[in-house]
């Protein structure tokens, strides 16, 4: 079963929820700001996609963070945020199994996720 982070009124989950369901994909939700973020997840994904990419600077959580933190946000900065402010976090992710997505790309789940 595939575990998609993210938040579940977020349009892009939703349309990712949507595909896996259409190509009969065993999936899960973990809706970080309902069940929390457990730190070691965040590591792991920034291992995987760098800080930058975690970052959602289209957010309204984004827009309002205060600017000098924008400004010197860096990798231990960053993830000290995202656990703090989640919605924060670029979604869906997926990261099991060898899989790693960050955001919805219909072209890279087929790819990722069927054989």
């Amino acid at each position: 079963m595939i575990t998609v982070y993210g938040i579940k009124n977020c349009d892009t989950v939703k349309k990712a929820l949507k595909w896996l369901a259409a190509n009969n994909i065993e999936h899960k939700l973990h809706d970080y700001r309902v069940e929390g973020l457990d730190a070691n997840f965040l590591v792991q994904a920034e291992s995987q996609f760098g800080w930058q990419a975690l970052v959602n600077k289209r957010s309204t959580t984004w827009r309002n963070l205060d600017d000098n933190l924008k400004k010197t946000l860096d990798k231990s900065t960053a993830l000290q945020v995202l656990a703090e402010q989640p919605t924060l976090i670029k979604r869906p992710i997926i990261l099991q199994d060898g899989i790693a997505l960050i955001g919805f790309d219909e072209k890279e789940y087929a790819q990722a996720l069927t054989a």
